[in-house]
Order: C-alpha cells, then structure tokens, then sequence
C-alpha cells in the first residue's frame, strides 16, 4: 500500500484487528479488559482492547517488515530524516541510543555537563569517557545557557578523536545554541553531532521558531513527541540522518528496549506525527499566541521576569523557543520551586516544574486561554501575599565539575555511604539531581565540593525533589571507596 502523511498505518491496523473480532490466546492477560474489570472501567474498553502483543497484521517493533516501518517511514519524511524508530521507553532509551550507537568503551564523546541524567547513564553503561564543555552562564537568572562555538572548536583541537558532539538543543529553559555552525564545525573533524531535541519536537512543524537538528545537519536527534507534539507519556522517536546506519541503531536500540512494544504508545506517535504534519502550522501559531500573551502579562506584573528572544547574544543564546514559558522568580525572593509548590498545593496548578531561580509552564495548544488568566493572576497573587526579602537566596543553577573519575568506573567501583557534608572531597560514586528537570547537581566520578553540598540541602529546604542517591531521604551519600 502507498501511504501518504494522511495515513497513520498502525493506527489504522489496530482499527482493522478490532473489527475482526479476533479471539485472543496470547498476551497481554487481560484479554481485552475482560480480566481486569476495574482498569477496564477506569482507562476504557476501547483502549484495552487495543493493548495487544505483536503479531504478523500488527507487525512487530523489534524488527519491523510492515505497518510499523511504513510508519517509521513517514516519521522519518515528517521530520527531513533518513529513518526514524519508533521508542518506547522515553527519550531516554532515544538519547542512550544514540549515544552507543557512536560511543564505545574508551571513546571521548564531547558534551555540556547540563545534560539530562540519560546521557551519563549511557556512558555509565557504556563506558564512553566524557569531555565536559561548560555551557554559558545568564548570572542574572542563575541559568545555564546553550553551547559556545569557540568552546566546542578548543574542545574539538584538545579531543580530536572524540567520536560525537551531544548538544542540548533547547534546554528545558527554551535556549538553542548556534547548531547549524556545531555542525559545520564538527563535520570538518569527522565527528558526529547528536542532538537531545526532547524539548523541540514542535521545531519541525511551525513557523517563527528556532532551527531543528535535521535541518541543521545534524547526525541524530531525540525527538519527545510526548512534551510537545501530542504523543502519549514515554512514546518518542529517534531519527537519523547522513551516513549513520539504520540497521545499526536498531541493533543498538534493541539491546535495551523492550521487546512487547505497547501498541496504545506506537499508535500515539503515528497519530501525533500524523495531526502535526496536517496541522503544525495553526497548533504552533495557536501556543505561540498563548505563551507570548502570558509572558507579556507575567511582565507586567512586577517582580517577576518571563524571559525570550532579548537574552540572544550570537552565541550562547543563538535562538529562544518562544512556546516555553520560563519565569525568573528570584527578584520576589522566593525559589522556583516555592512557586511550583505554591501553585499546585493553592491554586490546583500544575506547572512543568521550579528550580531554584525560575519556574516553566509548558504551553500548547491544547491550552486555553482562561486557563493562561487563571495562571497569571495567581502569581500576581503570589507575589502580593508570599514575596519577601531576596537575602539569602542561592542564585546559580550551574557548578563547575571536577572529574576525577569516568562515571562509569565511579559507578561500578566500591563505595561507602556517608553524610553528606563528609562526602566534601571525595568523590561522588552516584547521582544527585532535582528531577524535573533531571540534570543531575552531581554525577558519579566527580569530586563533591561544599559549594555542592551546600547547593543540595538548600534545594531540599526549598522543596526541591531529589533523586539519584541509594538513600532516598537524600541524608548520606556514597563516595568511592579507594
């Protein structure tokens, strides 16, 4: 069959296997939703019935011959890739992916150290040595910000067998590094650029927004189709482009993921890809329209400082995503994340999360636009009754690292657990992060300094949930033990 982007074919088969009324004796157990009769109630029938196990109609993700790679096929032409795999795992397994696709054991790879946890967790599986290129810094909003060419060129001539660049292209704050000059740059040495694009799937399908990865040249991106394309929780695509091997990546990506692909979560991606195909253009004016009204609002109001495009400086902010609603929050000398807490536990809120200077409200066009009201009254609100003096506030959302160690031989290497302030100049045998947004405040194979302990403990006195460590109340830490 010839499909066209008007087509979703796994969607489409999953609506042909309901109409056969096919018999089911495989898996999954439910049997439809017969067997589980109060998730039937709750998710649907409609969708259970439609959570089905791989089979010849419905082809099979592992190695795709029919309805899924037709649409992988026509994500990859979506997107101005080569090919395109459907992930089901999240982002994560899309960013791992790409990692051990380029990296193996002892190779350099070349990346900012503000990056999501998955890219440290594939070196830590992989063992793939990483070269930290600081990113820039905005001290005004304690930020870090995109990737400095210069700084990347000074990498490259020190590391000039380093097998990839990984750029984060926006960060979760909306800030695009110069990728297209990346590029240029690192094709000339022979070195592919991977690009975590978890926060830009709408960059493909809108106008007045910064450049893609595909366009740029890139060799490969993590799409998160679920953050701003409309795909359900943990479904993503990885795409690809220029000489990498498809039939490699797969290899790479089935090492780890799963092989009972959820049907619910593949037929959201070809329905997702689908919508914003025929209607990117109107979806992104729509929730540009929405984030610009906020931001100017949020403005207005004092105190508070919705950032975009006026941080561009030509370099370490090349481009801002102005569908990102990112609110400096420190000149009310209150925490992102006291914010955050306050909006959802007083006004029933939900935003997207707060660190220690800024909050971010994800906007899409599935928002409304009494909803945008009800979200800039509320700070208004906030400020009047909880803003207080700023003394005291900590205000730098980046720390130098020290590598002393890869992360993986930290993380595997024997440790002990200690408390935290004696952890001060050992080095750090696992993670700590806030999480959102999951850039870990420390990795295994880093020296922990004071300025990271004590950058810790005010984010647990401010709210801030923290993951990574062994001991989940965050009181100890494990250090390497020599």
């Amino acid at each position: 069959m010839n499909y066209t982007q008007h087509n979703s074919p796994i969607h489409e088969a999953l609506l042909k296997h309901k109409k056969n009324r096919v018999v089911p004796f495989d898996v999954p157990g439910h049997k439809g939703g017969r067997g589980t009769p109060e998730l039937t109630e709750f998710l649907g029938i409609d969708c259970l019935k439609v959570d089905v196990n791989s089979m010849k109609p419905l082809d099979n993700l592992i190695h795709p011959v029919s309805v899924i790679k037709a649409a992988e096929e026509l994500a990859a032409e979506a997107f101005g890739a080569d090919a395109a795999f459907f992930m089901v795992n999240g982002t994560t397994a899309a960013v791992q992916a790409m990692i051990m696709s380029t990296c193996k054991a002892g190779d350099e790879i070349i990346m900012p150290r503000n990056v999501h946890r998955s890219s440290i967790n594939a070196l830590v599986v992989c063992g793939a040595i990483p070269v930290y290129v600081n990113p820039g810094v905005n001290h005004q909003l304690g930020i870090p910000l995109g990737m400095s060419v210069e700084d990347i060129k000074k990498a490259i001539i020190e590391h000039p067998k380093a097998k990839a660049i990984l750029v984060n292209n926006p960060t979760y704050y909306g800030i695009c590094s110069n990728l297209k000059e990346l590029v240029t740059l690192a094709h000339a040495y022979n070195i592919k650029v991977l690009v975590d694009e978890a926060h830009g799937a709408h960059f493909y399908f809108g106008e007045g927004l910064p450049m893609s990865a595909m366009a740029a040249g890139a060799d490969m991106s993590a799409v998160s189709m679920h953050k701003t394309g409309g795909s359900l929780t943990q479904s993503s695509f990885l795409i690809c482009k220029n000489d990498i091997d498809p039939g490699y990546v797969r290899q790479i990506i089935n090492l780890t993921q799963t092989t009972s692909g959820s049907y619910l979560l593949m037929s959201s991606l070809d329905l997702a890809r689908k919508n914003m195909v025929l209607n990117g253009k109107e979806i992104v004016a729509k929730t540009l329209e929405l984030a610009e009204y906020a931001r100017n609002e949020i403005n207005k109001t004092g105190g508070y400082y919705a950032f975009s495009k006026e941080l561009i400086n030509g370099d370490t902010v090349y481009d801002f995503d102005r569908t990102k609603l990112s609110v400096h929050t420190g000149e009310i000398g209150l925490a992102g994340v006291e914010v955050y807490d306050l909006l959802r536990d007083e006004y029933d809120i939900q935003i997207e999360f707060g660190d220690i200077g800024n909050i971010l409200a994800v906007i899409t066009a599935g928002d409304r636009a009494f909803e945008i009201e009800r979200l800039v009254s509320a700070l208004s609100e906030i400020k009047r009754i909880y803003s207080k003096d700023k003394v005291g506030m900590l205000n730098h959302e980046y720390i130098d690292p020290d590598v002393a160690l890869t992360p993986q031989k930290a993380f595997y290497s024997d440790k002990k657990s200690v408390l935290l302030k004696d952890g001060i100049g050992h080095i750090a045998g696992e993670f700590v992060m806030c999480y959102p947004p999951g850039i870990p405040i420390l990795a295994p194979g880093e020296r922990i300094t004071k300025d990271i302990i004590d950058y810790i403990i005010y984010a647990k006195e401010k709210g801030s949930s923290l993951t990574g460590p062994q001991d989940m109340k965050v009181e100890h830490i494990n250090i390497v033990d020599f």
